[in-house]
């Protein structure tokens, strides 16, 4: 499968819906979330551009959390490593025993993208040394803790500067947009976000763990 970054949108504004079957009995039936994840996996791996979409469209707003906490909040790199992660799937994803299976195997691509994004670049970003992050997906679920991280420090700064982020980065907003809706301008939204990107940042940064 050929896939594009402009193919794939920065950040879709919410998660579909599993899909719904009916039975010759005239039932409706939901699948597994097990089930449906093999199935999604099997046909993104023949190359079925319409499962890509909705693995991308189930699993994006998750994994950007997830890498938003991983980059110590630089939303830029956060965004340059799930395009990665993505694209990795359309080329090497093949299979999946479940949801969690899926679910990991994004997750550890997000890792090694990140690596490898800090080692192209030598980037010192003086948050965690390179050498310490091991491309081997652990068999706990520190993805969890992050996604715990990441709450965390958004309940601790100011309810404004909260709704602010969560509508430009987890509802993909525009300057535009979230000016209008609050009667301001986009030059002032972009300050204000500014200001709260830089608190979002260091917060996750002293709550994240070092060995991480």
């Amino acid at each position: 499968m050929t896939i594009s970054t402009t193919a794939i949108p920065l950040l879709v504004r919410e998660q579909i819906a599993h899909p719904i079957v009916e039975t010759s009995t005239g039932q409706t039936v939901v699948p597994a979330p097990d089930e449906e994840a093999r199935r999604l996996a099997a046909d993104v791996g023949r190359g079925d551009e319409t499962a890509f979409r909705t693995l991308y469209e189930t699993y994006h707003p998750r994994l950007f959390r997830f890498a938003l906490v991983l980059s110590r909040g630089d939303e830029f790199l956060a965004q340059d490593v799930v395009q990665a992660a993505f694209l990795a799937a359309a080329k090497k994803l093949r299979r999946a025993e479940s949801e969690e299976h899926l679910w990991n195997w994004l997750a550890r691509v997000a890792r090694q993208q990140l690596a490898r994004k800090w080692r192209k670049h030598q980037r010192d970003l003086a948050f965690i040394s390179v050498d310490s992050l091991s491309e081997e997906f652990p068999a706990a679920e520190p993805d969890s803790v992050l996604e715990e991280i990441l709450d965390a420090a958004l309940r601790a700064i100011e309810p404004e500067d909260r709704a602010l982020i969560e509508i430009f980065y987890f509802e993909r907003r525009s300057h535009k947009e979230i000016a209008g809706q609050l009667h301001t301008t986009p030059k002032a939204i972009s300050s204000r976000l500014e200001r709260a990107r830089e608190k979002l940042r260091s917060l996750i940064k002293r709550k994240l763990p070092h060995e991480t």
